[in-house]
């Protein structure tokens, strides 16, 4: 609600109840006594048409069994081919409505309803009002051009990389793949070096082609057919999981559906599996 509009509420709130609910100053707002009086019987009604829109929404979902969910690139890619093929063979009355957006994004439309269930990469800080269980770990993989001096390996460590120009997301809107080869460095030792930052996957991929760095990229992103660029496992150390792509499934705390527990379900049966091929 906007600014204008709570304002006007609370008016007509005072003009009905006849006495002011709240002090205002230039500085601050406060309740008054009468305010203080009902602030809990409010905190209940509002918490009381949280639980009839929920109620709502379950009995809507049930009529028309639709499923909202929302994918970050690396789980639409990698996961929810497998998934969704699963689903459709055991609950085919499920209808499946896919978003494909960042972190950044898929969180807010948990929150607000617009999404049932997001696979995503669970942020540092998490919104209590969000339940995160996490999946797997992606297997990581380095991008580099064909004919590069260490083109030739079957495998790459984080030392082997420590003097090559890297390709990077954006911090803002790719946090965790950021970070993830920030750390795997700090962890070697290691500082690095960051010659371009690039948002997309497809766009990190073809700048590899062109000589512009390497990468450290999910296993997914090596289906993206750029001519001239090729792709090595990167080997962590032993028991790392600070370095690792963890993919998460998300969902609003404390809610019911049928549809997305069924879809968990098939997912957590064919967990090994989809994991295998991440």
């Amino acid at each position: 609600m906007l600014p204008a509009s709570l304002s006007r509420q609370i008016r007509l709130l005072e003009d009905r109840f006849e006495t002011r609910l709240f002090l205002r100053t230039t500085r601050n707002v406060a309740l008054t006594e009468a305010g203080m009086t009902i602030l809990d019987d409010a905190r209940a009604l509002v918490a009381q048409a949280d639980r009839f829109e929920q109620r709502i929404r379950s009995v809507r979902r049930r009529e028309t069994a639709v499923l909202k969910v929302g994918a970050i690139d690396s789980a639409a890619a990698g996961l929810m081919p497998q998934l969704l093929q699963l689903l459709r063979a055991r609950r085919p009355d499920i209808e499946i409505q896919l978003v494909e957006q960042k972190t950044i994004h898929l969180l807010p439309r948990i929150l607000s309803g617009s999404l049932d269930i997001a696979f995503c990469r669970p942020p540092d800080i998490r919104d209590p009002k969000i339940h995160f269980q996490t999946l797997f770990f992606e297997t990581a993989m380095v991008a580099l051009p064909v004919g590069h001096a260490l083109a030739g390996y079957s495998e790459l460590t984080v030392n082997d990389l420590a003097d090559a120009p890297l390709i990077v997301p954006d911090r803002r809107s790719r946090p965790h793949s950021h970070d993830l080869t920030i750390k795997l460095f700090t962890d070697a030792g290691l500082t690095a070096r960051i010659a371009q930052i690039a948002e997309e996957k497809h766009t990190i991929v073809n700048l590899v082609a062109t000589g512009t760095g390497l990468a450290i990229v999910p296993r997914w992103a090596s289906r993206i057919a750029v001519a001239g660029v090729m792709f090595v496992p990167l080997v962590l150390p032993e028991g790392t999981t600070r370095g690792k792509l963890i993919l998460a499934a998300a969902w609003a705390r404390g809610t019911r559906d049928d549809q997305r527990d069924a879809l968990l379900a098939v997912l957590d049966e064919n967990l090994q599996v989809i994991e295998d091929s991440a």
